[in-house]
């Protein structure tokens, strides 16, 4: 936390918060054009004096003076995350640098193939002031707003980071942060409603799965009093039904915001729902998810490439596995950055057919959400779809025993959810759609509420 008091960092973290926040707004695309070359520049001559970089661009034949802007990025290799994968600071931080002076961070590992990266205190604040945006777009004033986060404070999280040991912690030495009340996700559901309901909050922001059980006891009478000016979602798939079912609980309009412990925040919701890409922060490419080679601008696994920030870089990245599919449309909200149509899920949970098919895992999700409007009923509490083999499927249930003898009988529910299973996916998989008294959580240890969407089918396609 000290190191906020050093003069040079201070002044860097102000004129960031000066003109990072609202460059979306301010400036045209040609100027967010010509920002985002120079940032590409300055990244890649960085990341050049990083040993895993320079080794990889040495081997490729590149020098960063070939790189003048983002029409370049074609001429670099990809960087996977097999590439990361076990790596230490000698190999993924510059040549003699001092590693006290940096914070270490663990992704989810969720792929079985966790990467370790560094990151220094400049960084993780420019991350906090890309939230900080989000938060200005919806109208959430982070120095007076009551707000609610509810995070994954694990040792070694980049939440952690964020919340208990660099970014909040630090800005409460010059300001009052007490109307900012931050819980680990790991709390009880019930101990953590009561909390935020004591509270009182205008605003809470967390991961859909612990959002969805928090509305599940909205729904039994708990939480009374708690009145919302809007909430947000980020860390997992948002599907439509638990959308649906939070915003019915609270009362309000819920946004979601796209980012990873690699890059963040990569993209949000705006007023109008749209998803705006933060194209100052972050330029994606998207691959094409077989032959992991055919860069593509439309759609297909992300590949990333982080426009900011020291530490561990991420240049042409293609280790996080989500597919994504890009938008040409122009969004009227203020915002002169780019749309993202819709964001499918990271692929290691895609349902594989026997055809060699993929389905995404929002598509797979908007199967079962297609089915229960036919009803006009939400007496579905949570669900959890899991492919178990390339011949079989679960779709399994928590009915809402308030609402079971409410609209359609729960066998008619069933058999309209696996007719449109069979539809969509055909007759090649066995389709079980069947009651549970709750969803189990998958990961041993985690604390975070289990995925919507589980393959237990080997992914070759993911790289």
């Amino acid at each position: 936390m000290s190191l906020l008091f050093n003069p040079v960092l201070l002044g860097r973290i102000a004129k960031s918060y000066l003109f990072d926040v609202d460059r979306v707004w301010k400036c045209n695309e040609e100027k967010i054009r010509r920002y985002r070359d120079k940032s590409l520049r300055q990244i890649v001559k960085y990341a050049y004096t990083v040993p895993l970089y320079h080794k990889k661009y040495k081997e490729a034949g590149v020098n960063p003076r070939e790189i003048k802007g983002i029409k370049d990025l074609k001429k670099l290799p990809l960087m996977t995350k097999k590439d990361l994968s076990g790596k230490n600071a000698e190999i993924l931080l510059p040549r003699d640098s001092n590693i006290k002076k940096y914070s270490m961070l663990k992704t989810s590992g969720s792929s079985d193939q966790p990467v370790t990266l560094y990151r220094d205190p400049y960084t993780t604040f420019r991350t906090f002031i890309g939230f900080l945006r989000i938060l200005r777009e919806h109208n959430i004033n982070w120095r007076k707003t009551r707000m609610v986060i509810i995070a994954d404070l694990s040792p070694d999280s980049v939440e952690d980071t964020y919340f208990s040991s660099t970014a909040l912690p630090s800005l409460n030495a010059f300001f009052s942060m007490n109307h900012i009340k931050v819980f680990h996700v790991g709390v009880e559901p019930r101990k953590l409603l009561e909390s935020i309901t004591t509270f009182n909050p205008e605003f809470i922001g967390g991961y859909p799965g612990i959002l969805k059980m928090l509305a599940i006891l909205k729904r039994k009478g708990k939480g009374k009093g708690i009145e919302l000016r809007c909430m947000a979602t980020s860390g997992a798939l948002l599907d439509e039904y638990t959308r649906e079912y939070i915003e019915n609980a609270f009362n309000t309009k819920l946004f979601d915001m796209y980012g990873t412990t690699e890059c963040s925040p990569m993209a949000f919701q705006c007023k109008k729902g749209n998803y705006h890409i933060n194209s100052d922060f972050v330029h994606m490419d998207f691959i094409d998810p077989r032959e992991k080679e055919t860069i593509s601008e439309d759609s297909g696994n992300i590949v990333i490439t982080k426009l900011f920030g020291r530490g561990t870089p991420f240049v042409k990245y293609t280790g996080i596995s989500d597919f994504v599919v890009r938008s040409d449309r122009k969004c009227d909200c203020g915002l002169h950055t780019p749309l993202i149509k819709k964001i499918e899920g990271r692929r290691v949970d895609s349902i594989i057919l026997p055809t060699g098919e993929i389905i995404t895992p929002l598509s797979v999700t908007g199967i079962l959400h297609t089915a229960i409007h036919r009803f006009h009923t939400d007496k579905i509490q949570q669900f959890q779809i899991i492919q178990h083999s390339m011949k079989e499927l679960d779709v399994l249930i928590v009915i809402d025993e308030q609402l079971r003898k409410v609209g359609p009988t729960v066998n008619e529910l069933f058999e309209e959810i696996r007719r449109e299973y069979m539809k969509k996916i055909g007759n090649g998989i066995k389709i079980n759609v069947r009651e549970v008294d709750k969803i189990k959580t998958v990961r041993a240890r985690s604390p975070t509420p289990p995925p919507v969407v589980i393959s237990k089918v080997s992914n070759t396609l993911v790289g």
